[in-house]
């Protein structure tokens, strides 16, 4: 169909991103899922997606390289038509005090979730310009605003994020085109495994007194992926922690 439209999700197989896939597919969307990981979950996510009626297809990339994703994009753009919609979810940890952090954590968190976000908005940039519009939801986090001991390198990322949504959200607004940040609280995903409400240290910090579901992330990109005059905006979902 000519006005069906395409969002691409990366880190799209499980988490946030897999919430994320589904929302969109149950609006109609169809699903570009860009991943590193588990196969199997991908073609879960995909297989999920398409039983609600929309053309899904996953495509393992790493998001780090400019080469790699400049080459799943054309893919992409041969699948689909009118790509309309980039969600940068993918994002590592790799935790540690910065006394002692080794260099190669350091690159690889700033790399993947930093220059990662950058390569998916550089080689996708062109197709909304064309299109004459366009949506960017970049999933940054709490950390990136306020910090959190013993992740500099994944705050710093995330605060990059922060600043790249904004001279994004400049630069393509004559076009259409907006971008726009989340940034999450403590989610229970498998990034936040170790982290469980009996710790009452951590229920403290939440003025809502609990941690974020999946849903709850996935439900403000939805809004602000259907949100025309809203960019530039980074919108917390944290139960309040940041505020």
């Amino acid at each position: 169909m000519a006005d069906r439209k395409t969002a691409i999700v990366t880190g799209g197989s499980r988490g946030i991103g897999r919430e994320v896939a589904l929302r969109l597919a149950d609006l109609g969307y169809d699903i570009a899922i860009v991943y590193i990981g588990d196969e199997n979950e991908a073609k879960e996510t995909v297989a999920d997606c398409e039983k609600k009626g929309v053309k899904a297809k996953s495509y393992i990339c790493n998001v780090a390289s400019f080469e790699d994703t400049k080459a799943t994009v054309a893919e992409i753009r041969k699948d689909f038509e009118n790509i309309f919609a980039l969600v940068n979810n993918a994002g590592i940890t790799r935790d540690g005090l910065i006394a002692f952090m080794k260099e190669e954590d350091w690159d690889s968190v700033l790399s993947v979730n930093l220059k990662g976000a950058f390569n998916m908005i550089r080689h996708t940039a062109g197709l909304f310009i064309r299109n004459k519009g366009g949506r960017i939801v970049n999933i940054s986090s709490v950390s990136g605003l306020m910090g959190n001991a013993g992740q500099a390198n994944y705050s710093a990322s995330k605060a990059g994020v922060v600043g790249l949504t904004k001279a994004t959200a400049r630069e393509l607004a004559p076009k259409g085109i907006t971008c726009n940040a989340v940034a999450p609280g403590f989610i229970r995903t498998d990034m936040t495994k170790n982290i469980t409400e009996d710790n009452s240290e951590l229920l403290r910090t939440i003025p809502l007194g609990k941690m974020g579901e999946v849903s709850d992330v996935a439900a403000a990109v939805v809004f602000l992926l259907s949100s025309p005059y809203i960019t530039g905006e980074v919108l917390r979902v944290d139960g309040g922690i940041a505020m």
